[in-house]
């Protein structure tokens, strides 16, 4: 073989192996056709290259669709909503540490307070109910909502609660009395999601209606309303940073927002489905999405600063839907949950 012929292999296979587009085994067999010394080509490969994502456990108790997860920040606990009731679980066993039962429909959302000691649902029954985490006692039930209630999230430093839905309002709750505070107004459809700034002064919220807006708490005052989803916000979630907001859509995209100046900074295309989740890792790095429903059932990760693909994840049947996503405070677990009564725990530790 002549030297220019092998320095055309060597490329053909480097680029192949850098975009997964050939794999180990074929590369090796293309070197045995032609001959070749394998010694020199035993080179390593790169984390993302090398690496599989693959579920370590998998967790199963609810009768019915599992709408929402979210990790303790201790990261020992994992809260899940599914059906009428609300689950606990101990990370280390994958048991069930509390059950907390009391709506009268479908769980849609679930929030824990940043000390772990309280715990929020919110429900198709209209309302919202706060738990004790350690004796399981409900504390209190908010019913200032006409409709389902979607959203509902702790404030950073734990002090308040927002709620939002079908009603096309947002109410921030004073999370150790129950006190309503302020209700925020603007949204013309119902509203499927919402996330604080890491700073606590900004809410953000995610609706039916196509947009996304950003709130002043404190005061109730629209701060920007974001615009260029053609189809349902259905997730909102902040960088760990502050910097950034991500938004998932039905109409299969995902796109990041500077915060500062309301801006569009990219657009992920990949999904061919509509997206209801999206989480950033803690580190900031690496942002997963969720979809399904009219197409195929995904989980994508993706390199923030680029907008690559790192990988696709399959584990829940087609035809159910990437409904929550959560990482771990150390970033090396991903939760999902789907309509399929599941939640999936996905190993994404760098370099595994």
């Amino acid at each position: 073989m002549s030297l220019n012929t092998c320095r055309e292999l060597f490329h053909d296979v480097g680029r192949g192996l850098s975009t997964g587009n050939i794999s180990l085994g074929r590369m090796l067999r293309m070197v045995r056709i032609v001959g070749l010394s394998l010694t020199f080509l035993v080179l390593p490969l790169s984390p993302l290259a090398a690496q599989e994502f693959k579920v370590i456990e998998t967790l199963k108790g609810h009768k019915g669709p599992i709408n929402c997860v979210v990790f303790s920040s201790d990261g020992k606990t994992l809260v899940t909503g599914g059906a009428n009731t609300v689950k606990l679980w101990d990370l280390r066993t994958a048991k069930t540490l509390a059950t907390f039962e009391g709506h009268t429909a479908g769980i849609h959302a679930v929030a824990i307070s940043p000390d772990g000691k309280v715990l929020a649902s919110g429900s198709l029954d209209k309302s919202v109910k706060l738990w004790d985490v350690e004796t399981g006692s409900e504390l209190y039930t908010l019913r200032r909502h006409t409709g389902p209630v979607y959203p509902v999230t702790f404030s950073p430093d734990g002090k308040t609660l927002a709620s939002a839905g079908d009603d096309r309002t947002i109410i921030v709750w004073d999370a150790k009395t129950g006190k309503e505070l302020v209700t925020l107004k603007g949204h013309t459809s119902s509203i499927y999601s919402l996330a604080y700034s890491p700073d606590g002064k900004t809410l953000t919220s995610g609706s039916l209606d196509k947009s996304i807006r950003s709130w002043d708490p404190a005061t109730g005052k629209e701060q920007a309303t974001l615009k260029g989803h053609t189809e349902c916000v259905y997730a909102v979630t902040y960088s760990p940073d502050g910097k950034t907001l991500a938004s998932a859509s039905w109409d299969h995209t995902v796109k990041l927002w500077d915060t500062v100046t309301g801006k569009e900074q990219a657009t992920f295309k990949g999904h061919s489905s509509m997206v209801y989740a999206v989480a950033f890792s803690p580190d900031g790095k690496t942002l997963a999405s969720g979809s399904g429903y009219d197409g195929p059932n995904e989980i994508k990760l993706w390199v923030v600063k680029t907008g690559k693909e790192l990988a696709t994840l399959k584990g829940h049947p087609d035809g159910d839907v990437s409904c929550s996503l959560a990482y771990s405070p150390d970033g090396k677990i991903l939760a999902s949950s789907e309509w399929d009564d599941t939640v999936m725990l996905w190993d994404v530790k760098p370099g595994t």
